[in-house]
């Protein structure tokens, strides 16, 4: 639908300026007749302008702010004065201008939710959903109180999982370079010397010798292979559907890694839909929403199947069982959790539980997970390093046991 630039005069006779969706010019001046404003200009908008708010996006860590300034402020304060306050406030430029779109049209009339949507990326479908809901229900300050636990959380989590891959991640990089650097400077020059003996060395020291020489003459064509290999998969990987299926499906047959991306996702979940269960949000739009959000393709299909399900009459928790047909999706506690929730007739208060317990859960296992991660690194290492150690040994001790004998 084509947009319109327009100036317009407001009760009080001040200038509003901004950008209305309509068919034809006529269209937007009854639609700001509607919202009770005098149009003085209404014009096509220009292509740039028109992109302007798909331009800015907020990174989770401004969303999670702005969402929680806006819950304290939205109950002391009328929304439009708390979203101009935090615009105002904001350090980052991209968060001001959304903020300050966002104000400008609450103040032509728009609802939140709406005036969020005008924001292109910035604030995604499912925070949206949940504003309206807000919204539609009366009750804004507290679902957005409960949007920023939630955003928070998700934080946590994320935090909590890369500072426990970092010290892993430097050390494994670490030990890494040395090897390199053993097998591309130190074990040449020692076979230099071994050259000129002209004696047989042992397997261990060829063996040495011989990833020695691929690395030096062979490595740098091969880490370019490498990443061709590795970028053409990854398009492939976005070109094929089926392929990303299969690929997506063993990696949830993985021991470690399939569990850790599956309580991630029922852990969203049972959150995601606790918060719109207590807000009176349909399951229905709340999954079809989230569904949107999730990267994994199984689990993704999992979720669509689970909104097919719903509306033919079945329970959340009957749902998520037909859903785990093929491979476990979500866990056996959030299974009877959602299943008793539904009985008591408390789904809301029992999901939140399942998601304390998920996320507990996922918390425990990263921890054991990274704590013997380093040992076993640090074990690897020091093996591969021995072994170079001892190949370079190996040919001395002989030719001295020769010499002596």
């Amino acid at each position: 639908m084509p947009a319109f630039e327009y100036a317009a005069l407001d009760d009080h006779g001040r200038t509003r300026r901004g950008r209305i969706d309509a068919a034809d010019p006529s269209q937007a001046q009854a639609m700001l007749e509607q919202r009770r404003l005098v149009p003085v200009r209404v014009a096509p908008a220009s292509a740039a302008s028109a992109r302007a708010p798909m331009l800015d996006r907020f990174g989770r860590k401004d969303l999670t702010l702005v969402t929680r300034q806006l819950a304290t402020l939205a109950e002391a304060a009328p929304l439009e004065e708390a979203l101009r306050t935090i615009g105002a406030q904001s350090e980052r430029r991209a968060v001001r201008r959304v903020l300050t779109a966002t104000h400008a049209q609450l103040l032509e009339g728009l609802r939140l939710s709406d005036a969020m949507a005008r924001q292109g990326n910035a604030f995604p479908p499912l925070y949206r959903a949940m504003v309206a809901a807000g919204e539609n229900s009366g009750a804004l300050p507290a679902i957005l109180e409960r949007l920023a636990d939630l955003l928070e959380r998700e934080q946590q989590v994320r935090g909590k999982l890369v500072s426990a891959l970092v010290y892993p991640a430097a050390l494994a990089l670490t030990a890494s370079g040395v090897v390199l650097a053993l097998m591309s400077f130190v074990v040449p020059r020692v076979v230099e010397q071994f050259d000129s003996m002209g004696r047989e060395l042992p397997w261990l020291t060829r063996a040495v010798i011989a990833v020695s020489e691929l690395v030096t003459r062979w490595g740098l064509p091969l880490l370019v292979l490498a990443a061709v290999a590795a970028t053409a998969a990854v398009q492939l990987l976005r070109t094929r559907q089926d392929l990303r299926l299969r690929f997506d499906t063993m990696l949830l047959r993985l021991p470690l890694l399939g569990r850790l991306i599956r309580d991630v996702h029922a852990a969203r979940i049972a959150r995601t839909l606790s918060i719109m269960v207590g807000s009176g949000l349909p399951l229905m739009e709340g999954l079809m929403i989230t569904a949107r959000t999730v990267h994994n393709r199984r689990l993704r299909r999992a979720t669509d199947d689970m909104v097919v399900a719903i509306s033919e009459g079945v329970s959340l928790s009957n749902a998520m069982r037909r859903a785990g047909v093929e491979i476990a999706v979500f866990p056996p506690t959030l299974l009877y959790m959602a299943s008793s929730g539904e009985n008591s007739g408390r789904l809301g208060p029992m999901l939140e539980r399942a998601a304390d317990y998920l996320e507990r859960e996922f918390n425990t296992f990263t921890s054991v997970a990274m704590s013997l991660l380093e040992p076993v690194i640090i074990v690897v290492m020091g093996g591969v390093v021995a072994v170079i150690v001892l190949s370079i040994l190996l040919p001395i001790l002989q030719f001295n046991s020769l010499v002596l004998g």
